[in-house]
């Protein structure tokens, strides 16, 4: 089943409408989630470019929903996670060069 989540801009207004992922969820010893029970999220990019994360919920009267937000916070998330694969991904490549110009390596 097909499972779409409305976007929401700044202001509150829907955008667009996605897959439902929770490609950025880690397991924390029991169960996979974003870090809080019950709670999960997403990542994925819109037609136009911008960036999109998608936040899933277990909880019952709660729906998912996904909100636009800028590059540097979408490369946030992914560090966060930990989920640098999705860096080689090519509708993620404009991150992968953010995260190569902006996060700092070790000095030799």
């Amino acid at each position: 089943m097909e499972r779409k989540v409305s976007v929401y801009n700044e202001d509150g207004d829907v955008v667009g409408r996605v897959q439902y992922n929770n490609e950025l969820d880690y397991w924390d010893g029991r169960n996979f989630s974003s870090g809080e029970m019950g709670r999960h999220l997403g990542i994925t990019r819109l037609s136009d470019g911008r960036y999109v994360l998608i936040h899933g919920t277990d909880w019952q009267g709660e729906r998912d929903t996904a909100e636009v937000v800028s590059a540097a916070r979408a490369l946030q998330a992914i560090l966060r996670a930990g989920a640098l694969e999705l860096l080689k991904k090519k509708k993620f490549s404009e991150l992968q060069e953010l995260e190569n110009k902006k996060i700092l390596g070790e000095m030799d």
